[in-house]
């Protein structure tokens, strides 16, 4: 049974540095790897993962002793309910289109987001039975626990597919993991600098128990994963994400906000407007207030060597000491690269720590990962805000959709459509003219009904069009990132 420890460490610490119980909007999407077929309701499946009980007196006080004690604005918040507008069980999407939407007060549907984003592995389950029945003896042939096996025939048996034979293999799952994790440990000598953000790439609770018991065993104490780190004797770790700055508009409020609210280090997420000219002074200003406090500079997005190299030089011209720490797909020759841009840079060991996601929980017989379809879920709307995330990738690689999305499908009516495959409007704008709505359908609409072998032939790759509404959101959302980046 779920109960409110079965998240990642951050949501814990955004919430009280934030609003828990402002009403606030998410989204789930998949960034590339389409098209994708959706295999269930998403309102069936977020109701079965919201938590049903509260934290036992020993859960809270566990909380405590991480240094996450709540105040009474989050546990009232996580008593409310939640919203989820979604496409109809059946629909094909495609990159980048809002799949569902979970809206509720904002400690509540930030709670949710690494359980929803398990929800990824249904999903390619389901498209690669339907696109590529051949191939699927080799996708969901070799799987890590009887969960994710369980997980593989439910989805084929509500499709109706028959299943390959199915190998459960912990046992090689873990050694697999455990050898990662000691190269790791070798390769930063120290297994303290090391830390573990796999929750929400794993297929399931039960696979990540067996990750982070072969973490244990090679030295790496500290994950994200809140519930597994009181069962497993771990430590709970995480501070601040994306939803944290959008919830400011800007680096400096936000990030005082955490400093202010969090009664231990922070670490300081520089991307989520821009990191050299935002979130990088942002941070170093108050680090230089506080310099003992130990706090961190967090790298999550587009060339972190050359942001590295910024960042150290001017924390030396400055005479600060910040931690740095290095996520967003790092593996081990990063890491390695990362180990001699320290030493060239003059940066102490227990200065630098790694997050590792995928790259841990992988299961390299298991092709079916998070990061083959980047799947997210964002912030979109925080009270009567609409918000946005940028990052730092070119050609908008990481950016998320702002306001209250919902998702049209044009009558594409043959292979040869060079259009758009979606529009993606706002709740309440007049609709698309030739466009059926998916968002809300509480059954998947005729026009936008197509077999798998007319959706291998849709054109791939196209991000969604914007209608007007969302194109004036975005432009207002770019519109006040300068007006902050400006501020700093």
């Amino acid at each position: 049974m779920l109960n409110l420890l079965h998240t990642d460490g951050y949501k814990f610490s955004m919430a009280e540095a934030g609003w828990p119980l402002r009403q606030e909007r998410f989204y789930y999407t998949h960034r590339r790897g389409g098209p994708h077929y959706l295999p269930f309701s998403p309102a069936e499946e977020i109701a079965k993962l919201l938590p049903r009980d509260a934290c036992a007196d020993a859960g809270r006080e566990f909380l405590r002793q991480s240094r996450y004690a709540m105040g009474g604005a989050f546990w009232e918040a996580m008593k409310g309910a939640v919203q989820v507008d979604g496409l109809p069980r059946g629909a094909w999407f495609f990159d980048r289109e809002p799949v569902f939407s979970v809206s509720g007060p904002s400690a509540m549907v930030s709670w949710l987001e690494p359980l929803t984003l398990q929800l990824h592995y249904r999903v390619q389950v389901a498209t690669q039975a339907l696109l590529h029945p051949e191939r699927l003896d080799k996708v969901v042939g070799h799987v890590t626990c009887d969960a994710q096996r369980d997980l593989v025939l439910e989805t084929l048996d509500a499709l109706r597919v028959q299943a390959p034979p199915i190998l459960v293999e912990p046992e090689a799952y873990y050694d697999e993991v455990r050898a990662r994790v000691a190269a790791l440990v070798g390769a930063v000598e120290d297994p303290k600098r090391l830390f573990e953000v796999g929750m929400r790439a794993a297929t399931c609770l039960d696979q990540h128990r067996i990750a982070l018991q072969a973490c244990k065993d090679a030295g790496v104490m500290a994950t994200s994963n809140v519930a597994l780190a009181r069962e497993l004797g771990m430590r709970p770790v995480g501070t601040m994400g994306h939803e944290h700055l959008q919830r400011y508009g800007n680096d400096r409020d936000a990030f005082r906000a955490m400093r202010d609210r969090y009664p231990g280090p922070s670490s300081f997420l520089l991307d989520t407007f821009d990191t050299v000219r935002s979130g990088i002074p942002a941070a170093f200003d108050l680090i230089a207030e506080g310099p003992d406090r130990r706090d961190a500079v967090r790298f999550d997005s587009g060339d972190k060597r050359s942001q590295y190299l910024i960042a150290t030089s001017l924390a030396q011209g400055r005479g600060i000491r910040p931690r740095f720490v290095l996520e967003d797909g790092f593996d081990l020759p990063q890491t390695l690269a990362f180990e001699d841009l320290r030493r060239l840079m003059g940066v102490r060991p227990e200065d630098q720590a790694y997050g590792y996601g995928g790259h841990i929980v992988q299961f390299s017989k298991d092709p079916l990962s998070r990061d083959r379809v980047a799947a997210v879920y964002k912030l979109t709307q925080s009270g009567p805000w609409a918000t946005m995330k940028f990052g730092d990738e070119p050609g908008a690689g990481k950016e998320s959709i702002p306001g209250a999305p919902v998702l049209y499908r044009p009558y594409l009516g043959s292979a040869s459509h060079h259009g758009p495959t979606g529009i993606v409007a706002q709740e309440g704008e007049e609709a698309p003219e030739d466009a059926v709505r998916l968002t809300g359908a509480e059954q998947l609409p005729l026009a936008a009904r197509f077999s798998a072998a007319e959706v291998r032939d849709f054109p791939r790759h196209k991000r969604p069009a914007y209608s007007p509404a969302t194109l004036e959101l975005v432009k207002q959302q770019y519109a006040a990132r300068d007006r902050a980046i400006r501020e700093v």
